[in-house]
């Protein structure tokens, strides 16, 4: 899912990439917007919001507002920039921007009992959550080519429009994949925000131990599958052997 790269990826790859991140994008938005009432992933929103905070004259609204853009932006600069400094080739090179999501995640379900619903506090975990969400969404851009993205679906539906159209036309292979994975993508994320706002409804600010479970199931899953594979082929030769 992380290992293979360009010519080397495969439709189901970018399936399986976009199955377990956009549902944690999908469940990370829920969560934080029951708990802290913010969307985590709607950047173009923000940037609405912040264009009505400056036409009002609130200062201190712009000023956390445009702190959330500039953390999602610096989220994704920082997991672009290592990525690329240490080789997009290297499997170990997503491993680290992955291990910082799962760790703010993990932070944030710690000290999230401590939200009072002030200014301060609502900066520091909306904008955590933030940068944490422009990571991924750089981390799956990269590793997929710019095929699958997982905090926002404004452009995805546009492009299901898009395909959708093209299909009444004409019905090449490449098409129909492209249009299982898009919808693959949204079903996803709206499957992940259903399933974050039951969760947050039954475990609190807990409930982001399990977005950092499925990270680390989709950060280990190539490395499992490659090994239980090994594993199977092993037997299979002992037993001709035999």
């Amino acid at each position: 899912m992380f290992r293979h790269l360009g010519q080397k990826r495969s439709f189901r790859h970018n399936i399986r990439l976009a199955i377990l991140l956009c549902l944690t994008a999908g469940f990370v938005n829920a969560s934080g917007f029951l708990g802290f009432f913010i969307l985590t992933t709607n950047i173009t929103g923000h940037a609405a919001l912040l264009a009505v905070k400056l036409t009002e004259g609130d200062l201190r609204a712009v000023r956390m507002v445009t702190l959330w853009l500039i953390l999602f932006l610096a989220g994704a600069f920082c997991s672009s920039l290592y990525i690329s400094k240490a080789g997009r080739d290297k499997p170990h090179s997503y491993t680290v921007p992955m291990m910082l999501e799962i760790i703010i995640l993990c932070g944030v379900g710690y000290f999230g009992h401590t939200y009072d619903k002030s200014v301060v506090k609502t900066e520091y975990f909306a904008g955590s959550l933030l940068f944490a969400m422009g990571m991924q969404n750089a981390l799956v851009s990269v590793v997929s080519g710019s095929v699958v993205r997982t905090t926002h679906l404004t452009g995805m539906f546009t492009d299901l429009g898009i395909d959708l159209a093209a299909a009444l036309l004409k019905h090449p292979a490449a098409l129909q994949k492209r249009i299982v994975l898009r919808c693959t993508i949204i079903i996803s994320f709206l499957l992940g925000g259903v399933i974050g706002g039951f969760a947050y409804v039954k475990f609190r600010y807990h409930s982001f131990y399990i977005a950092a479970i499925v990270l680390i199931i989709a950060m280990f899953y190539d490395f499992f599958r490659v090994n239980v594979r090994l594993f199977v082929s092993r037997v299979r030769k002992s037993r001709k052997a035999a």
